[in-house]
Protein backbone atom coordinates (compact mmCIF):
# COMPACT_ATOMS: atom_id res chain seq x y z
CA UNK A 1 0.00 0.00 0.00
CA UNK A 2 1.17 3.39 -0.36
CA UNK A 3 1.84 6.24 1.74
CA UNK A 4 -0.93 8.47 0.52
CA UNK A 5 -3.70 5.75 0.69
CA UNK A 6 -2.71 4.34 3.72
CA UNK A 7 -3.04 7.76 5.05
CA UNK A 8 -5.77 8.69 3.09
CA UNK A 9 -7.48 5.72 4.90
CA UNK A 10 -6.32 7.15 8.46
CA UNK A 11 -8.18 10.11 7.95
CA UNK A 12 -11.24 8.64 6.10
CA UNK A 13 -11.69 6.20 9.36
CA UNK A 14 -12.11 9.77 11.73
CA UNK A 15 -15.38 10.77 12.41
CA UNK A 16 -15.01 14.27 11.65
CA UNK A 17 -18.57 15.83 10.61
CA UNK A 18 -18.27 19.73 11.16
CA UNK A 19 -17.14 21.22 13.63
CA UNK A 20 -15.48 17.86 14.77
CA UNK A 21 -11.77 16.94 13.58
CA UNK A 22 -12.06 13.54 15.23
CA UNK A 23 -8.44 14.08 15.68
CA UNK A 24 -7.18 14.53 12.47
CA UNK A 25 -5.15 16.96 12.93
CA UNK A 26 -3.32 15.62 15.49
CA UNK A 27 -2.36 12.74 12.84
CA UNK A 28 -0.85 15.25 10.38
CA UNK A 29 0.36 16.96 13.08
CA UNK A 30 2.66 14.15 14.19
CA UNK A 31 3.91 13.14 10.62
CA UNK A 32 5.29 17.43 10.70
CA UNK A 33 7.28 17.83 13.90
CA UNK A 34 9.88 15.04 13.14
CA UNK A 35 9.95 17.54 9.76
CA UNK A 36 10.74 20.49 11.76
CA UNK A 37 7.34 22.10 11.88
CA UNK A 38 6.45 24.39 14.15
CA UNK A 39 3.02 23.47 15.47
CA UNK A 40 0.05 25.59 16.74
CA UNK A 41 -3.24 24.06 17.40
CA UNK A 42 -6.00 27.25 17.66
CA UNK A 43 -9.26 26.34 19.02
CA UNK A 44 -12.27 28.69 18.08
CA UNK A 45 -16.10 29.15 18.69
CA UNK A 46 -18.39 28.88 20.99
CA UNK A 47 -18.79 25.88 23.46
CA UNK A 48 -21.11 23.85 21.55
CA UNK A 49 -19.61 24.32 18.35
CA UNK A 50 -15.53 24.24 18.70
CA UNK A 51 -13.15 24.32 15.91
CA UNK A 52 -10.22 22.96 15.85
CA UNK A 53 -7.50 24.42 13.57
CA UNK A 54 -4.13 23.82 12.69
CA UNK A 55 -1.43 25.61 11.69
CA UNK A 56 1.96 24.28 11.09
CA UNK A 57 4.92 26.13 9.62
CA UNK A 58 9.04 25.17 8.33
CA UNK A 59 10.95 28.25 7.00
CA UNK A 60 13.00 27.79 4.54
CA UNK A 61 16.07 29.93 3.16
CA UNK A 62 14.47 32.34 1.40
CA UNK A 63 11.51 34.22 2.83
CA UNK A 64 9.02 33.04 0.29
CA UNK A 65 6.24 30.29 1.63
CA UNK A 66 3.76 27.98 -0.13
CA UNK A 67 1.24 26.83 2.27
CA UNK A 68 -1.03 23.89 1.75
CA UNK A 69 -4.31 24.72 3.02
CA UNK A 70 -7.77 22.59 3.41
CA UNK A 71 -9.93 20.88 6.03
CA UNK A 72 -10.57 17.93 8.60
CA UNK A 73 -14.13 18.46 8.65
CA UNK A 74 -16.69 16.76 6.21
CA UNK A 75 -20.22 17.01 5.35
CA UNK A 76 -22.83 14.68 6.83
CA UNK A 77 -23.37 11.17 5.70
CA UNK A 78 -26.97 11.26 4.65
CA UNK A 79 -28.77 8.19 5.42
CA UNK A 80 -26.39 5.13 5.99
CA UNK A 81 -28.75 2.39 5.06
CA UNK A 82 -27.85 3.98 1.46
CA UNK A 83 -24.32 3.55 1.87
CA UNK A 84 -22.90 0.44 -0.17
CA UNK A 85 -20.56 0.27 2.98
CA UNK A 86 -20.03 1.73 6.43
CA UNK A 87 -19.11 5.74 5.23
CA UNK A 88 -15.97 6.20 8.32
CA UNK A 89 -14.63 2.79 7.24
CA UNK A 90 -12.43 3.04 4.15
CA UNK A 91 -13.52 0.34 1.39
CA UNK A 92 -12.39 -0.57 -1.59
CA UNK A 93 -14.49 -1.42 -4.47
CA UNK A 94 -13.75 -1.52 -8.45
CA UNK A 95 -10.70 0.41 -7.88
CA UNK A 96 -11.70 3.07 -6.06
CA UNK A 97 -11.44 4.11 -2.39
CA UNK A 98 -14.79 5.16 -0.43
CA UNK A 99 -15.59 7.01 2.57
CA UNK A 100 -17.01 10.47 3.69
CA UNK A 101 -14.10 12.79 3.10
CA UNK A 102 -12.66 10.48 0.55
CA UNK A 103 -13.00 13.34 -2.53
CA UNK A 104 -13.62 16.16 -0.35
CA UNK A 105 -10.90 16.41 0.89
CA UNK A 106 -8.86 13.94 3.00
CA UNK A 107 -7.17 12.31 -0.12
CA UNK A 108 -6.09 15.96 -0.74
CA UNK A 109 -4.38 16.39 2.83
CA UNK A 110 -2.91 12.80 2.64
CA UNK A 111 -1.29 13.74 -0.83
CA UNK A 112 0.02 17.16 0.80
CA UNK A 113 1.65 15.86 3.68
CA UNK A 114 3.13 12.57 1.26
CA UNK A 115 4.67 15.06 -1.31
CA UNK A 116 6.03 17.28 1.98
CA UNK A 117 8.05 14.57 3.45
CA UNK A 118 9.42 13.09 0.50
CA UNK A 119 10.41 16.60 -0.95
CA UNK A 120 12.02 17.16 2.41
CA UNK A 121 13.99 14.00 2.55
CA UNK A 122 15.13 14.89 -1.12
CA UNK A 123 15.93 18.68 -0.26
CA UNK A 124 16.56 19.02 3.46
CA UNK A 125 17.46 22.39 3.59
CA UNK A 126 15.41 23.82 0.37
CA UNK A 127 15.00 27.75 -0.46
CA UNK A 128 11.01 27.27 0.02
CA UNK A 129 9.30 27.56 3.17
CA UNK A 130 5.85 25.07 3.45
CA UNK A 131 2.84 25.43 5.74
CA UNK A 132 -0.23 23.76 6.33
CA UNK A 133 -3.24 25.66 7.25
CA UNK A 134 -6.17 22.84 8.21
CA UNK A 135 -9.61 23.46 10.06
CA UNK A 136 -12.15 21.34 11.33
CA UNK A 137 -15.07 24.33 10.29
CA UNK A 138 -15.26 25.19 6.52
CA UNK A 139 -17.93 22.46 5.30
CA UNK A 140 -19.86 24.46 8.15
CA UNK A 141 -20.70 28.29 8.68
CA UNK A 142 -16.81 28.94 8.02
CA UNK A 143 -16.72 31.75 11.00
CA UNK A 144 -14.04 30.28 13.59
CA UNK A 145 -11.89 28.53 10.91
CA UNK A 146 -9.41 29.63 7.69
CA UNK A 147 -11.15 32.99 8.71
CA UNK A 148 -9.99 33.09 12.31
CA UNK A 149 -6.00 31.81 11.66
CA UNK A 150 -5.58 34.23 9.00
CA UNK A 151 -6.76 36.96 11.24
CA UNK A 152 -3.89 36.19 13.39
CA UNK A 153 -1.85 35.51 10.48
CA UNK A 154 -2.35 38.93 9.54
CA UNK A 155 -1.57 40.32 13.04
CA UNK A 156 1.71 38.77 13.70
CA UNK A 157 2.68 40.25 10.24
CA UNK A 158 3.59 36.74 8.90
CA UNK A 159 4.24 36.68 5.16
CA UNK A 160 2.31 34.07 2.85
CA UNK A 161 3.22 33.27 -0.90
CA UNK A 162 1.70 30.95 -2.65
CA UNK A 163 -0.98 28.98 -1.48
CA UNK A 164 -2.48 25.52 -2.82
CA UNK A 165 -6.39 24.78 -1.51
CA UNK A 166 -6.72 21.07 -1.56
CA UNK A 167 -10.38 21.14 -2.77
CA UNK A 168 -11.51 18.45 -5.60
CA UNK A 169 -11.64 20.70 -8.68
CA UNK A 170 -11.40 18.04 -11.32
CA UNK A 171 -13.42 16.81 -13.74
CA UNK A 172 -13.03 13.84 -15.82
CA UNK A 173 -9.63 13.48 -15.42
CA UNK A 174 -7.12 13.90 -12.73
CA UNK A 175 -5.67 17.36 -13.26
CA UNK A 176 -7.78 18.51 -16.07
CA UNK A 177 -9.06 21.68 -14.50
CA UNK A 178 -7.95 24.18 -11.43
CA UNK A 179 -9.23 26.85 -10.12
CA UNK A 180 -7.34 30.20 -9.72
CA UNK A 181 -10.78 32.14 -8.65
CA UNK A 182 -13.94 32.23 -6.72
CA UNK A 183 -16.70 34.52 -7.58
CA UNK A 184 -17.90 36.50 -4.31
CA UNK A 185 -21.28 35.62 -2.62
CA UNK A 186 -23.67 37.96 -1.23
CA UNK A 187 -27.09 37.09 -0.09
CA UNK A 188 -30.42 38.97 0.81
CA UNK A 189 -33.36 39.06 2.27
CA UNK A 190 -35.97 41.16 1.39
CA UNK A 191 -38.96 41.89 3.26
CA UNK A 192 -41.83 43.39 1.24
CA UNK A 193 -44.84 44.90 3.60
CA UNK A 194 -48.13 45.52 2.93
CA UNK A 195 -51.78 45.15 4.45
CA UNK A 196 -53.31 42.26 5.66
CA UNK A 197 -57.28 42.17 4.39
CA UNK A 198 -59.82 39.50 3.85
CA UNK A 199 -59.33 38.45 -0.13
CA UNK A 200 -62.62 39.61 -1.26
CA UNK A 201 -61.97 43.31 0.26
CA UNK A 202 -59.27 43.92 -1.86
CA UNK A 203 -59.60 48.04 -1.46
CA UNK A 204 -59.01 47.30 2.28
CA UNK A 205 -55.68 45.81 1.78
CA UNK A 206 -51.89 45.71 -0.07
CA UNK A 207 -51.18 42.51 -1.28
CA UNK A 208 -46.84 42.40 -1.00
CA UNK A 209 -46.44 40.01 -3.32
CA UNK A 210 -48.75 41.69 -6.45
CA UNK A 211 -46.49 44.74 -5.69
CA UNK A 212 -43.13 42.82 -5.72
CA UNK A 213 -43.48 40.97 -8.63
CA UNK A 214 -42.67 43.69 -11.37
CA UNK A 215 -39.70 44.72 -9.21
CA UNK A 216 -38.40 40.70 -8.73
CA UNK A 217 -39.00 40.49 -12.77
CA UNK A 218 -36.60 43.86 -13.12
CA UNK A 219 -33.70 42.22 -10.77
CA UNK A 220 -34.02 39.23 -12.32
CA UNK A 221 -33.63 40.47 -15.92
CA UNK A 222 -30.84 43.21 -15.14
CA UNK A 223 -27.32 42.52 -16.47
CA UNK A 224 -24.97 43.22 -13.56
CA UNK A 225 -22.15 43.00 -15.07
CA UNK A 226 -20.22 41.70 -18.32
CA UNK A 227 -17.79 39.60 -16.45
CA UNK A 228 -14.39 39.16 -17.93
CA UNK A 229 -11.67 36.98 -19.20
CA UNK A 230 -11.80 34.99 -16.03
CA UNK A 231 -15.06 35.55 -14.60
CA UNK A 232 -18.41 34.43 -16.20
CA UNK A 233 -21.05 37.63 -15.41
CA UNK A 234 -22.98 38.18 -12.11
CA UNK A 235 -25.92 36.04 -11.74
CA UNK A 236 -29.02 36.61 -9.61
CA UNK A 237 -31.07 34.04 -8.47
CA UNK A 238 -33.90 33.81 -6.17
CA UNK A 239 -33.90 31.15 -3.72
CA UNK A 240 -36.72 31.23 -1.50
CA UNK A 241 -40.36 33.01 -1.34
CA UNK A 242 -42.60 32.74 1.54
CA UNK A 243 -46.05 35.16 1.97
CA UNK A 244 -49.41 34.25 3.29
CA UNK A 245 -50.64 32.96 6.15
CA UNK A 246 -51.81 29.40 4.43
CA UNK A 247 -54.86 30.27 4.47
CA UNK A 248 -56.99 30.83 0.73
CA UNK A 249 -59.28 33.79 1.45
CA UNK A 250 -56.65 36.25 3.17
CA UNK A 251 -54.33 38.75 1.57
CA UNK A 252 -51.35 38.35 3.07
CA UNK A 253 -49.41 41.57 4.91
CA UNK A 254 -45.79 41.13 4.26
CA UNK A 255 -43.65 38.20 1.75
CA UNK A 256 -40.15 37.44 2.32
CA UNK A 257 -37.97 36.39 -0.34
CA UNK A 258 -34.56 34.90 -0.21
CA UNK A 259 -32.00 35.99 -3.34
CA UNK A 260 -28.45 35.53 -3.95
CA UNK A 261 -25.99 36.76 -6.62
CA UNK A 262 -22.75 34.77 -7.63
CA UNK A 263 -20.56 38.11 -8.49
CA UNK A 264 -17.66 38.67 -10.75
CA UNK A 265 -14.55 40.77 -9.89
CA UNK A 266 -15.39 43.77 -12.06
CA UNK A 267 -18.09 44.33 -9.28
CA UNK A 268 -18.58 44.72 -5.79
CA UNK A 269 -20.82 43.77 -2.89
CA UNK A 270 -21.14 47.58 -2.49
CA UNK A 271 -22.16 48.26 -5.73
CA UNK A 272 -24.81 45.42 -6.22
CA UNK A 273 -26.12 46.03 -2.73
CA UNK A 274 -26.94 50.02 -4.14
CA UNK A 275 -28.22 48.65 -7.58
CA UNK A 276 -30.93 46.27 -6.00
CA UNK A 277 -31.86 49.54 -3.45
CA UNK A 278 -32.83 51.75 -6.31
CA UNK A 279 -34.57 49.62 -8.24
CA UNK A 280 -36.65 48.92 -4.94
CA UNK A 281 -37.23 52.02 -4.39
CA UNK A 282 -38.16 52.85 -7.88
CA UNK A 283 -41.01 50.65 -7.60
CA UNK A 284 -41.79 52.82 -4.78
CA UNK A 285 -41.95 49.37 -2.18
CA UNK A 286 -41.76 49.45 1.37
CA UNK A 287 -39.48 47.08 2.61
CA UNK A 288 -36.63 46.15 4.60
CA UNK A 289 -33.28 44.24 3.44
CA UNK A 290 -30.59 42.65 5.22
CA UNK A 291 -27.27 41.38 3.61
CA UNK A 292 -25.01 38.68 4.12
CA UNK A 293 -21.78 39.16 2.12
CA UNK A 294 -20.39 35.42 2.10
CA UNK A 295 -17.63 35.54 0.16
CA UNK A 296 -15.34 38.25 -1.56
CA UNK A 297 -14.15 37.42 -5.22
CA UNK A 298 -10.89 36.57 -5.63
CA UNK A 299 -8.66 36.00 -9.01
CA UNK A 300 -4.60 34.72 -9.25
CA UNK A 301 -4.26 35.77 -12.87
CA UNK A 302 -1.59 33.65 -14.75
CA UNK A 303 2.28 34.04 -13.58
CA UNK A 304 4.38 32.13 -11.15
CA UNK A 305 1.81 29.54 -8.95
CA UNK A 306 -0.08 28.88 -12.02
CA UNK A 307 2.73 28.05 -13.85
CA UNK A 308 4.33 25.71 -11.30
CA UNK A 309 0.77 24.02 -11.15
CA UNK A 310 -0.09 23.61 -15.15
CA UNK A 311 3.77 22.25 -15.17
CA UNK A 312 3.71 19.72 -12.73
CA UNK A 313 0.18 18.48 -14.06
CA UNK A 314 1.70 18.01 -17.07
CA UNK A 315 4.63 16.73 -15.95
CA UNK A 316 2.41 13.65 -14.10
CA UNK A 317 -0.41 13.28 -16.50
CA UNK A 318 0.68 14.68 -19.49
CA UNK A 319 -2.66 17.24 -19.46
CA UNK A 320 -3.24 20.92 -20.34
CA UNK A 321 -5.26 21.73 -17.66
CA UNK A 322 -7.95 24.32 -17.54
CA UNK A 323 -8.21 27.34 -15.36
CA UNK A 324 -11.67 27.95 -14.06
CA UNK A 325 -13.14 30.42 -11.40
CA UNK A 326 -16.39 28.19 -11.67
CA UNK A 327 -18.22 26.56 -8.22
CA UNK A 328 -19.09 27.78 -5.19
CA UNK A 329 -16.97 29.38 -2.07
CA UNK A 330 -14.27 27.80 -0.44
CA UNK A 331 -11.63 28.97 1.92
CA UNK A 332 -9.27 30.70 -0.76
CA UNK A 333 -12.01 33.56 -0.28
CA UNK A 334 -9.83 33.79 3.06
CA UNK A 335 -6.40 33.19 2.59
CA UNK A 336 -6.48 35.57 -0.49
CA UNK A 337 -6.78 38.36 1.98
CA UNK A 338 -2.60 37.69 3.29
CA UNK A 339 -1.53 35.31 0.57
CA UNK A 340 -1.23 36.86 -2.93
CA UNK A 341 -1.07 33.87 -5.23
CA UNK A 342 -4.10 30.90 -4.30
CA UNK A 343 -5.05 28.18 -6.53
CA UNK A 344 -7.03 25.12 -5.92
CA UNK A 345 -6.68 21.58 -7.15
CA UNK A 346 -7.55 18.06 -6.23
CA UNK A 347 -9.44 14.94 -7.09
CA UNK A 348 -12.06 14.81 -9.09
CA UNK A 349 -15.27 16.18 -7.44
CA UNK A 350 -17.80 13.77 -8.66
CA UNK A 351 -19.08 12.02 -6.06
CA UNK A 352 -18.76 15.16 -3.16
CA UNK A 353 -21.01 15.23 -0.92
CA UNK A 354 -23.16 12.11 -2.31
CA UNK A 355 -23.63 8.71 -0.69
CA UNK A 356 -20.74 6.75 -1.68
CA UNK A 357 -18.77 9.74 -2.17
CA UNK A 358 -14.90 7.96 -3.67
CA UNK A 359 -11.57 8.38 -4.83
CA UNK A 360 -9.93 6.68 -7.81
CA UNK A 361 -7.02 4.78 -6.15
CA UNK A 362 -4.61 5.15 -8.96
CA UNK A 363 -5.35 8.99 -8.42
CA UNK A 364 -3.88 9.25 -5.19
CA UNK A 365 0.08 8.65 -5.87
CA UNK A 366 -0.12 10.78 -9.20
CA UNK A 367 -1.52 13.39 -7.03
CA UNK A 368 1.21 13.50 -4.68
CA UNK A 369 3.75 13.73 -7.00
CA UNK A 370 2.08 16.97 -8.72
CA UNK A 371 1.89 18.82 -5.55
CA UNK A 372 5.50 17.47 -4.74
CA UNK A 373 5.93 18.90 -8.64
CA UNK A 374 5.07 22.23 -7.41
CA UNK A 375 7.53 22.40 -3.85
CA UNK A 376 10.22 21.41 -6.35
CA UNK A 377 9.43 24.05 -9.17
CA UNK A 378 9.06 26.88 -6.73
CA UNK A 379 12.29 25.87 -4.79
CA UNK A 380 14.11 26.46 -8.04
CA UNK A 381 12.28 29.00 -9.80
Amino acid sequence: MSKTLHLAEQLIARRSVTPEDGQCQSVIEARLKPLGFACESIVSGPADFRVTNLWAKRPGRSARTLVFAGHTDVVPTGPLEQWTSDPFVPSHRDGKLYGRGAADMKTSIAAFTVAVEEFLAAHPEPQLGVAFLLTSDEEGPSVDGTAVVCERLQQRGEQLDFCIVGEPTSVERLGDMIKNGRRGSLTGKLRVKGIQAHIAYPQLGRNPIHLALPALDELAATEWDWGNEFFPPTSFQISNIHGGTGAGNIIPGSVVIDFNFRFASVSSAESLQQRVHEILQRHQLEYELDWIVGGQPFLTTPGELVGAVQAAIRDVTGLATELSTTGGTSDGRFISRICPQVIEFGPINASIHKIDEHVRVADLDPLKDIYRGVLEKLDSP
